[in-house]
């Protein structure tokens, strides 16, 4: 696991969009912004509340997000099956990029930029992909930072309702 995390793309120049932030720790209280997804689709703030949701940040570019983003696609089609809420945020300069790779892919998963305000609540990437685990009542379960094996991201789908 740790060259897994040692493998990991290391990105500090993905957030300078206002000032630097701090990533959240596991147990604090989560509350995403209202987004606007590429395909033009805008979720509201308190669109996620009261719904597990998994955030994956990555980027066009990134090696490593390209061998888990078929995993999260696996993922996500399970997730809309179960209740499971899935959000992916591209720190990628140009929308056009996270789009073209999108389509080129056919992933299915939603896609959001980076914004200043999913800046300040997700803090800023030193690392990608990165997955935030969000519980239905906003509290983090979990950061998972760098490439994660499949099994890994397919356990993922504990979070969905009633899956204890």
């Amino acid at each position: 696991m740790a060259a897994i995390g040692l493998a990991a793309v290391m990105w500090a120049g993905s957030s300078s969009v206002g000032m630097a932030q701090s990533a959240p720790a596991v147990g604090d209280t989560v509350t995403v912004p209202a987004v606007t997804l590429i395909d033009g689709q805008r979720l509201p703030a308190g669109y996620f509340q009261g719904k597990p949701l998994i955030v994956e940040y990555w980027a066009s570019w990134c090696p490593f997000c390209g061998r888990q983003n078929p995993r999260l696609q696996k993922l996500t089609l399970e997730a809309q099956k179960k209740g499971l809420q899935i959000l992916t945020v591209s720190v990628d300069r140009k929308e056009s990029d996270a789009s073209d790779y999108i389509q080129e892919h056919h992933y299915t998963f939603p896609v959001a930029m980076e914004t200043p305000e999913l800046l300040k609540t997700f803090g800023r990437r030193d690392i990608i992909p990165e997955i935030f685990v969000v519980t239905a009542n906003g509290k983090l379960a979990e950061v998972l930072s760098g490439e994660l094996p499949e099994a890994q991201v397919a356990g993922l789908i504990k979070y969905a309702p009633g899956a204890h």
